[in-house]
């Protein structure tokens, strides 16, 4: 037995507990034990693996897939409408600039239009002022003038009246004089 013993002690040296005992994973005799218990653990292991954990993992992971996914057409519908909502926006004020610049210009030519009817208006009306001042100036006028020959036969008679001394001469006399003088 010291023989084996001695086998033992100088094949696994490297295993020895100071009790003298060999660490039972280095110690050979146990090796198929091991190697069964190793199997039977990882079979256990792969089994509850492939069964149990990663069909647990994949659902999530498809869960997340799914999730991201809706995520995604969600953001892709939200910016759709978005796109769609600055679009309309965007056509709205158009329309509305478009409409404001024709709303000022029919109220700037309505307002033109007003101002040269007034203006026609009023330039009408001293047309007519001013046609009517001429007229009353020209009868005037013609009246004054009309006159002129009677003052100035009048006139003149007075003068002579006073130069000569005593009577006047005959109005038909100085009339016909005067009027000789004006044409």
């Amino acid at each position: 037995m010291s023989n084996t013993q001695g086998n033992l002690n100088t094949t696994a040296e490297v295993g020895i507990v100071e009790d003298g005992g060999s660490f039972p994973p280095f110690d050979s005799t146990t090796f198929p034990s091991q190697l069964l218990w190793l199997v039977l653990s990882f079979g256990v292991f792969y089994w509850v693996m492939s069964k149990v954990v990663l069909p647990r993992i994949g659902g999530i992971l498809e869960d997340r897939r799914d999730r991201i996914a809706g995520d995604m057409a969600e953001a892709s519908r939200l910016k759709q409408e978005t796109d769609e909502a600055i679009a309309s926006y965007e056509s709205a004020l158009a329309d509305a600039r478009k409409k404001a610049t024709t709303m000022a210009h029919d109220a700037r030519s309505k307002v033109k239009a007003e101002t040269e009817g007034a203006r026609a208006a009023a330039e009408e009306q001293l047309a007519a002022k001013l046609s009517e001042s001429e007229q009353s100036i020209s009868k005037i006028k013609a009246e004054s003038l009309s006159h002129v020959g009677e003052i100035a036969a009048e006139t003149t008679g007075e003068l002579v009246k006073a130069l000569i001394g005593g009577r006047a001469p005959a109005k038909a006399e100085v009339a016909k004089a005067v009027d000789a003088a004006l044409k």
